[in-house]
């Protein structure tokens, strides 16, 4: 065979099975409990001995043009579950639907980053698909059409994966799909809610909807409208979406059922830190039990509510938003928190440098090397070198101990010092005449 002819012409389904499965490459899978088994071939088929395949069958990126011999599909696929098909080079529903027709247990099929765009669907041939539970159309560029003649010829369809398709739009169905429970429609370019509005009457049912990474600018319908338009909606993904209005945030206490969000890289929270983002947002959203994938605690959502009110209480009434009311109703005014200083205090100690003396409090994570910068600008020392001791006084009349301070890189905390401790500054040429036991 012309092996540059057989390029061109693509691989099929039943090739790419038979040289990855080959049993020539399986030679312990012969007994029982081995996960691929090698089974006898129908009469007629142009191999002899056939494996049995996985549940959850991977072709990925093989060049897959077209399905091959239906036969030889179903004698191959007859256990498979899952169907990974996506980076190949499909582009006709029929070899597709040739494919999926006889694998007759398909829950799962991922055609992602196959060649789909304008290429139609017939509504006769979309009947094989009907067992399909999850469907995965990632950055194929698949028409609203074809989605819905997908949706309305799968009852049990419950999840869908519509990323990376370019969608500016969603174009209506006049079939909802009532079995759908995710939707993942992610990196597209949505900006109007009106759109999203329209997701929710063609699947009413929805649990999960994710919508990362479009450009989504707000959150527009009155109360009603979106207590009816996700009545189940439990989730929603809108990281890096256009909210730039605490009103947006406002409106998804208005899904009646939503107990989890994720809102990160949003305009709305750039001036705030990771904290004050979280505690905004919790203190905004009191139905949601799982922010940005961490669970909300009782005390976590407390701290939060006063946060809010402190965040809000001195603006105008007008800009007041809706839920500083009924925190304050809550926990009525609250008194602004004091600022406390809580940086570490180290010790005050004596530096003495000949006749001066200065009483100087140290930070203890400090190194030697900059107290001694910090001193000799201190006491306005010569750039010469200058070498420090650390001397303990310890009972009156008793000998003082002291312990030079050598080590540039080493910090302060590990020489022990307390108050009334004394830091000594003898410049080099005089430091050999310093006694360690004066």
């Amino acid at each position: 065979m012309d092996s540059s002819s057989d390029e061109e012409e693509g691989r099929s389904f039943v090739q790419v099975v038979s040289e990855k499965y080959n049993p020539e490459n399986f030679p312990y899978c012969r007994g029982p409990g081995m996960g691929v088994v090698v089974l006898p071939s129908p009469p007629g088929s142009p191999v002899k001995d056939r494996l049995n395949l996985p549940s959850v069958l991977v072709l990925n990126d093989c060049g897959i043009t077209k399905a091959g011999d239906r036969t030889e599909v179903a004698t191959f696929c007859a256990h498979v579950v899952e169907l990974d098909l996506s980076h190949n080079q499909l582009k006709d529903w029929e070899e597709i639907g040739t494919i999926v027709s006889n694998v007759p247990h398909l829950d799962f099929l991922n055609l992602s980053r196959n060649p789909l765009s304008g290429v139609e669907l017939e509504p006769s041939l979309a009947e094989v698909f009907s067992r399909v539970r999850r469907l995965v159309l990632i950055n194929t560029h698949i028409t609203w059409d074809t989605v819905h003649t997908l949706t309305s010829h799968t009852p049990e369809l419950e999840e869908l994966f519509l990323c990376l398709n370019l969608y500016e739009e969603v174009v209506e169905s006049g079939t909802p799909c009532p079995s759908l429970r995710l939707l993942q429609i992610t990196d597209n370019q949505l900006q109007e809610w009106a759109e999203v509005r329209k997701l929710g009457a063609m699947y009413p049912r929805l649990e999960m909807l994710v919508l990362a990474n479009n450009s989504l600018g707000s959150v527009e319908d009155p109360p009603d409208t979106l207590e009816r338009l996700f009545p189940k909606l439990r989730y929603i993904n809108l990281n890096n979406s256009g909210l730039s209005r605490w009103e947006d945030v406002d409106s998804l206490n208005f899904f009646p059922k939503l107990a989890e969000v994720k809102v990160m890289g949003i305009p709305l929270l750039q001036p705030y830190t990771d904290q004050q983002r979280r505690s905004l947002i919790v203190a905004q959203l009191p139905s949601v039990s799982v922010l940005n994938g961490s669970l909300v605690t009782d005390g976590e959502r407390e701290d939060a509510e006063r946060f809010f009110i402190r965040h809000h209480q001195d603006r105008p009434e007008e800009e007041l938003p809706r839920r500083y009311h009924i925190l304050v109703s809550k926990y009525g005014r609250l008194a602004p928190l004091a600022e406390v200083d809580l940086t570490p205090r180290g010790p005050t100690v004596e530096v003495r440098c000949g006749d001066r003396v200065e009483v100087v409090t140290l930070t203890m994570e400090q190194t030697v090397g900059a107290l001694k910068k910090q001193l000799r600008a201190l006491l306005q020392l010569p750039p010469s070198g200058v070498r420090l001791f650390h001397v303990i006084h310890t009972e009156p009349c008793s000998a003082s101990l002291s312990q030079e301070m050598q080590y540039p890189g080493r910090a302060l905390h590990s020489y022990s010092i307390r108050d009334g401790d004394e830091i000594l500054l003898v410049p080099k040429d005089k430091a050999r005449c310093h006694s360690t036991g004066s």
